[in-house]
């Protein structure tokens, strides 16, 4: 990515590096939002010297690799007094947690300023020991998918540009080539995202399944479908145990969440059924091949692209904020998202015309949690381009 737009993340980074060494930082997020740009972008411009290094190859890499790495960092601290190590996929290093303690821990007691930064999915470094062998020695900074706001101001997107070809600024640059624009997501961003950050890293018996239901997550995207209907959908599913597992990793990398219902005070993991919500609407686009007409003409199909649209962003504001994002639905009633965050709940519903005849269940969830304040977004309500320009906190606090 060319682009020179930098993200407000990075702001955050470039001021942690430069205050005194303290703590590895953890740049953590899906493939292709530019983590790698955005320290680029901040190293750059602390002139420090950088060791730039990836574990992102087909096979994972060794432990050698990783002490190699950071001998070369050390020697440039050495001449220079501080040097920048940036690990890029260092989940996929075998034993990596465990190493960069002890090397980390080295150059602590020897008094050696190696500023150590580490790029990755958060959960897929969590799942593989970032807070059992790291406790203590990190800070995250969370990195999304990219916003409408970003969007347009990097690349000028309109509100329907943004709908059809979501938040990748990489392909960007390809969105007046629908075709082209839908191979390359297909091809280097969603099937490189399954081979290399789930398969690679998690035991998955069943590949094929785990594609499926990706599959299944987009065409279903913003919808409220229970394990059960999953496998009738899904041939050679096995049990929904393993439905919800790999659901879990479709998250962890970025791609597909499975909400839950909201219910009181609890949200059971599983305890109810999905709703199924994509993270980018790029993905759902581009993998039922969907070109910017075909939704022109249906506003049903547009309708739900809206409501996905509106469910990504809150998901991506989620993993920078910690709010939770659930759906409720009661006796045919149904809130298209309710959101808690220290206390607070907001309602939302989605009008985007597609829901004609359904029952709003904003009043009978205000009657059970009379302290919720209700957002609608859409037709007599918060205009779409509005509510996608601002992050969810703008509303959660309003």
């Amino acid at each position: 990515m060319s682009n020179p737009y930098r993200r407000p993340q990075a702001a955050v980074l470039e001021r942690r590096l430069r205050e005194p060494r303290r703590f590895i930082q953890v740049v953590a997020g899906p493939r292709q939002v530019g983590k790698t740009t955005l320290v680029r972008q901040v190293t750059a411009a602390l002139g420090l010297p950088t060791i730039h290094a990836s574990a992102d190859e087909p096979t994972l890499r060794g432990p050698g690799w990783l002490a190699q790495q950071w001998e070369a960092a050390r020697h440039a601290a050495a001449r220079h007094g501080t040097a920048v190590l940036a690990l890029d996929e260092v989940q996929k290093v075998q034993g990596w947690a465990e190493r960069v303690k002890r090397l980390w821990d080295e150059d602590s007691a020897a008094g050696r300023d190696v500023r150590v930064v580490l790029l990755g999915s958060a959960p897929l470094l969590v799942r593989h020991g970032l807070t059992e062998s790291l406790a203590g020695r990190f800070e995250t900074i969370r990195l999304p998918h990219w916003s409408y706001r970003e969007m347009r101001e990097a690349f000028g997107f309109t509100l329907e540009a943004y709908l059809h070809f979501g938040g990748y600024p990489g392909a960007a640059a390809l969105a007046r080539e629908p075709d082209r624009w839908a191979r390359y997501v297909r091809d280097a961003l969603i099937e490189t995202t399954v081979a290399r950050d789930i398969l690679l890293l998690e035991p998955v018996r069943k590949p094929a399944l785990l594609r499926r239901l990706f599959e299944l997550c987009c065409r279903h995207s913003g919808q409220i479908l229970s394990f059960n209907k999953m496998l009738g959908q899904l041939q050679d599913a096995g049990n929904t145990t393993t439905l919800a597992h790999y659901l879990d990793l479709l998250e962890a990398a970025g791609m597909a969440a499975g909400l839950q219902k909201h219910a009181g005070h609890h949200a059971r993991r599983r305890a109810s059924s999905p709703k199924l919500q994509v993270y980018n609407t790029a993905l759902m686009t581009a993998t039922l091949d969907l070109r910017p007409e075909d939704v022109a003409r249906e506003p049903a199909l547009r309708g739900r692209l809206v409501e996905s649209a509106v469910g990504a962003h809150l998901l991506n504001g989620a993993l920078e904020t910690g709010f939770a994002v659930r759906y409720w639905r009661e006796r045919g009633r149904e809130v298209d998202f309710v959101l808690e965050h220290r206390g607070r709940l907001l309602a939302i519903e989605v009008k985007a015309g597609h829901a004609a005849g359904a029952r709003s269940g904003i009043d009978a969830f205000l009657a059970l949690h009379p302290d919720a304040r209700p957002l609608l977004v859409g037709g007599e309500g918060i205009p779409l381009e509005d509510f996608l320009l601002e992050p969810p906190t703008r509303w959660l606090e309003a």
